[in-house]
């Protein structure tokens, strides 16, 4: 067999092999029939919340099982055609056999470092926030270029995203928005997004072409499970309504619908104007407030555990941890991994991957060999 189709299928094997040990295969494959067996009994159902904790940590454990069943499968499968497509000096079959060799090799590179998402709320969805830094219609553009890139990245991976509020730069762009994505692991894949992010670029909206530096930031929080109790105080909770910005029909024009909820003591402020009705985007404000102090409280969990790590990953307006710089050269550059790619095109439409599997596998510090730092 030609000597890159073995590296690639040991590199594959390797990658099965991590995820056999992460998993605790033989205690994982325990549990699955465990689960199983929960699901069939009829009593479960009595108590519903108790019933959906349960089904979704059997689905979630009967997908990591059969993805790494699937990998091995395929794997054996792709080296198979490699063989007699080598031995019969086919050629065109030889190069099908690689590719599908490079597909499996990606599969389970990403499928590696998912499996290192095992932080108190990784699996669920995500908020991401978008703000405009000081700049005025520069920074209110570059927020809505990493509106879409996010958005890109999220359709590209199977999420669904919806829009929670967005407020319109004055001339252009957008000052500010919230997105909502949903999708297993959303918020682990996200959350090394928060930050400061810089760009660097001839202004097109400067007549005489200087270049312009321009910051916006990003925050990501998950979305609550019902089954985790944040508690916090009506009294410290002030609500603003006001009439929702944008295209959106004479109701929400006319009628301040959208709603806005600052709590006092963090000063920490979400706003909701997509929903019809004001009782709608108060209701959804709130989820969006208990997710954003969940956040808060997983950060302050964090920086008592791991204060080192946390200054290099900490969330912040005066944090930078990203420069795209588009002229006088094209460079992306994650300041965090020291990740960087020529791609500038490619990353702005949400190819984000290699940064986002860095950062994480950086925070919880593995390395290949699969020893945890």
């Amino acid at each position: 067999m030609r000597l890159d189709v073995e590296a690639m299928a040991a590199d594959i094997e390797q990658s099965v092999g991590l995820l056999r040990r992460r998993l605790d295969w033989d205690a994982a494959l325990r549990k699955l029939d465990e689960l199983n067996a929960r699901v069939e009994d009829p009593s479960l159902w009595d108590d519903a919340d108790n019933a959906q904790a349960v089904m979704r940590e059997r689905t979630r454990l009967a997908d990591q099982v059969a993805l790494v069943k699937t990998l091995e499968r395929e794997t054996e499968d792709a080296i198979a055609f490699a063989e007699l497509a080598d031995e019969e000096g086919d050629e065109a079959s030889l190069e099908e056999a690689r590719q599908q060799l490079r597909d499996l090799k990606a599969r389970a590179g990403r499928a590696e470092l998912e499996a290192l998402l095992s932080g108190e709320a990784d699996a669920n969805d995500a908020f991401l926030e978008v703000n405009s830094g000081a700049g005025g219609t520069e920074s209110c553009d570059w927020a809505s270029m990493l509106l879409r890139m996010y958005t890109r990245w999220a359709g590209a991976h199977g999420y669904e995203v919806d829009l929670i509020e967005e407020t319109p730069g004055e001339q252009a762009g957008i000052k500010s928005a919230t997105i909502q994505v949903k999708g297993a692991n959303a918020y682990g894949w996200l959350k090394s997004e928060s930050g400061v992010h810089r760009l660097v670029r001839i202004s097109p909206y400067d007549s005489s072409a200087r270049r312009h530096t321009s910051f916006a930031s990003v925050g990501v929080s998950p979305v609550v499970d019902d089954t985790i109790e944040i508690e916090i105080n009506p009294a410290d909770v002030r609500t603003d309504t006001y009439r929702a910005s944008g295209a959106g029909g004479q109701h929400v024009n006319k009628t301040d619908s959208a709603v806005r909820l600052t709590h006092i003591p963090t000063n920490t402020v979400v706003a909701c104007q997509t929903e019809r009705s004001q009782h709608q985007n108060r209701d959804r404000a709130w989820k969006m407030l208990r997710a954003r102090l969940y956040e808060l409280e997983l950060q302050k969990r964090e920086a008592a555990a791991q204060a080192l790590e946390d200054a290099k990953t900490d969330i912040g307006w005066g944090h930078q941890i990203r420069s795209y710089v588009l002229q006088p050269y094209q460079m992306v550059k994650d300041l965090r991994t020291n990740v960087e790619t020529s791609d500038t095109q490619g990353v702005l439409d949400g190819d984000l991957d290699a940064f986002m599997g860095a950062a994480l596998a950086a925070r919880v510090g593995v390395t290949r060999d699969g020893a945890e730092g």
